[in-house]
């Protein structure tokens, strides 16, 4: 995931907001709600159920981990509100000045196997959609493949047939298969959104989470020029 230079008329989506433009094209992404308050990110936390995961949502803040704008597997909504209230004091302590849209509250994903899709904007060839390994691999391994659009379901699959990973996601050691055609139809609509979305600039899914049946976006990044 790239940085936008300053003075760069870029900016990242806030994560409800990318959220939001994945839904409208009937991708899977995860239950959440935006809390203001520590009592809203209990009441989020209530009404999704524990445990959950608290994400900062600020437009200078791209990476939340690093200013430990995350909490994971909260486990009770006073906890919920524990973390919000700890994570604000955490941020700032990290960031001096940032824009604070909130505290994303959202469902703790089951587990499966961690997969990246995303887009990145060349501004000579165009967009190019990319698959890989995801969560906290993909810089690490790099194991990935890109295609240019327009993408087929097909050709999806292919690409992720080519990944060195591919056995994780096609049963490996016992292991049942993943769900390599939800996979695949999320990568076709990633296409379709960069074809349809030209002021996107960088598209950043990770991690999708696949299992037998289905896959869940938990995390998405999305760059947008202005």
């Amino acid at each position: 995931m790239t940085t936008p230079p300053a003075g760069d008329r870029t900016r990242w989506l806030p994560e409800p907001e990318a959220l939001r433009l994945l839904a409208d094209y009937s991708l899977p992404v995860i239950a959440h709600r935006l809390a203001t308050t520590p009592e809203e990110a209990a009441q989020a936390a209530r009404d999704l159920g524990c445990p959950v995961v608290l994400k900062v949502v600020s437009p200078e803040i791209p990476h939340k981990s690093d200013v430990g704008g995350v909490r994971l597997n909260v486990a009770t909504p006073e906890d919920a509100a524990a973390a919000f209230t700890a994570i604000q004091t955490q941020v700032t302590s990290h960031v001096s000045r940032f824009t604070l849209h909130g505290i994303l509250v959202a469902k703790m994903a089951a587990p499966g196997t961690e997969v990246i899709v995303g887009m990145v904007r060349d501004p000579q060839f165009g967009p190019a959609v990319m698959v890989g390994l995801g969560g906290i691999f993909v810089e690490l391994y790099k194991d990935v493949a890109f295609r240019l659009p327009p993408l087929t379901p097909a050709e999806a699959r292919a690409m992720l047939g080519e990944l060195k990973a591919a056995p994780l996601l096609t049963g490996y050691r016992g292991q049942p298969p993943r769900d390599v055609d939800a996979l695949a139809a999320c990568a076709c609509t990633v296409a379709r959104i960069a074809a349809e979305h030209p002021e996107i600039q960088e598209i950043d899914l990770n991690p999708i989470i696949v299992r037998e049946r289905g896959c869940m976006i938990v995390d998405a990044k999305i760059l947008v020029h202005e």
